[in-house]
């Protein structure tokens, strides 16, 4: 009796952590930097600390429109002192002379000898004819109310942002509050995005009724450019390749040479046959990995030795699985912070927030699973009833994902991991 040949063994799941660490490892070498209008830095990777040449504020400011007064002269209330001068902001008042009040607007300087700025609700005026009258003020203030402290903002030499932040509305604020127009970024990913499938269609090409038997819309294409976009980078869309080797090769070949990193999706389990594959180890090198992860299982990390063929000229190739939100779940987890690792930026995975399980996930999973969820009015989570890799529309349903360990049932009340989108999506 003929020997029977084993089956090849499968390969050890991989856990996310450890995917996620090894593939960080890769992204090198950093993007390069440039200059940009801080106007148009938004979501951009600062590639140099910001130091400050000033203090903000300069000098001591009013936050509120009322008026400047000594302490000592407004022991009780109702005192009745004369408006010496006005200062506008933008202006500088002159010292405040003892038994006068001056008034003042939000942002204007504290004039010399004045310790506390009554809001104008807090006071009432009283006409006098010539001059600029007099206020009585129905309050005793405490010193330094209403009163912006020179620096308590940011103080000369202070570095007010950290090289690797990813610059926020509020942080370009910041930086043109110290005085710069322009910022040193990280320039933007270039990512090509490549589809293969005989069976992908494309909405618009062909009418629902229409479609053959086996043929589906190509949903990931559409998600993929609008999750890259988010991250701000330059997207070369190479839409649905032939199903056939040498036209992958050739694409794959052509893309290599302007982007840093292209992106496919389907053909990546271990064991299928897939033209991606078999063009991309033709090119350089693949490596297919197995995930301890559900949905998301199968993925691939390679690189493509561009013309001169040096190590600073490789670009990285990421396969994610062709179920859409086994694809989803990917990109966000493992591409996204290595794109983001690529910009030079120092915080790259979001932290879960802890929250209240109202529902209950009797399977538990040898996988890590991420669970698709939404928060309720209640303050707890619900869970969306159809966790399938295929079913998008958990996605759109959902606001987050529950991070479940392997092998952990959920009862209603327990505490759970809470990634929101939101914080993935940004």
């Amino acid at each position: 009796m003929a020997d029977t040949a084993p089956p090849p063994s499968r390969p050890p799941l991989m856990a996310l952590d450890e995917a996620l660490a090894s593939l960080l490892e890769k992204a090198q070498p950093k993007l390069p930097a440039e200059s940009v209008a801080t106007f148009d830095a938004d979501g951009r990777v600062l590639a140099q600390d910001l130091v400050s040449a000033l203090t903000v504020p300069p000098r001591d400011n009013s936050s509120m429109d009322g008026y400047a007064v000594r302490v000592a002269d407004c022991t009780a209330p109702g005192a009745l002192l004369q408006v010496a001068q006005r200062i506008p902001a933008g202006t500088v008042g002159t010292p405040l002379v003892a038994g006068t009040a001056a008034r003042i607007f939000t942002g204007a300087q504290i004039p010399e000898g004045a310790d506390a700025v009554v809001m104008q609700e807090d006071t009432q005026a009283v006409p006098q004819e010539g001059g600029l009258g007099a206020v009585r003020i129905q309050i005793a203030p405490a010193a330094g109310q209403w009163i912006r402290r020179a620096g308590e903002d940011v103080a000369s030499g202070d570095v007010v942002l950290r090289g690797g932040e990813r610059l926020t509305p509020a942080a370009l604020g910041l930086a043109a509050s110290i005085g710069f127009d322009r910022l040193q970024v990280a320039r933007r990913p270039r990512v090509a995005l490549l589809s293969t499938g005989d069976e992908l269609v494309m909405p618009g090409e062909v009418a629902p009724e229409a479609m053959k038997p086996g043929a589906i819309y190509n949903s990931n294409r559409f998600f993929m450019r609008a999750l890259l976009h988010r991250l701000g980078c330059e997207v070369n869309d190479l839409g649905i390749v032939p199903d056939k080797r040498e036209a992958t090769i050739e694409a794959l070949r052509g893309a290599a040479e302007n982007s840093d990193l292209i992106i496919t999706t389907g053909g990546v389990s271990v064991g299928e046959e897939d033209h991606i594959k078999a063009a991309v180890q033709a090119l350089g090198e693949l490596q297919l990995w197995s995930l301890s992860m559900k949905p998301g299982k199968p993925f691939a990390y390679g690189s493509i030795a561009r013309a001169g063929g040096d190590a600073q000229g490789r670009c990285h190739v990421t396969g994610l699985p062709g179920n859409p939100v086994s694809s989803f779940l990917t990109f966000l987890l493992l591409v996204r912070p290595f794109l983001l690792t690529l910009q030079g930026a120092a915080r790259v995975a979001p932290e879960p927030v802890q929250m209240r399980a109202d529902f209950e996930w009797p399977r538990a999973d040898k996988r890590r699973e991420f669970l698709r969820g939404r928060r309720n009015a209640a303050g707890g989570l619900d869970l969306f009833a159809n966790q399938s890799s295929g079913v998008l529309t958990s996605m759109v349903w959902g606001d987050g994902v529950v991070d479940n360990p392997p092998g952990r049932t959920i009862k209603a009340g327990d505490t759970v991991n809470f990634i929101p989108l939101a914080s993935l999506l940004a």
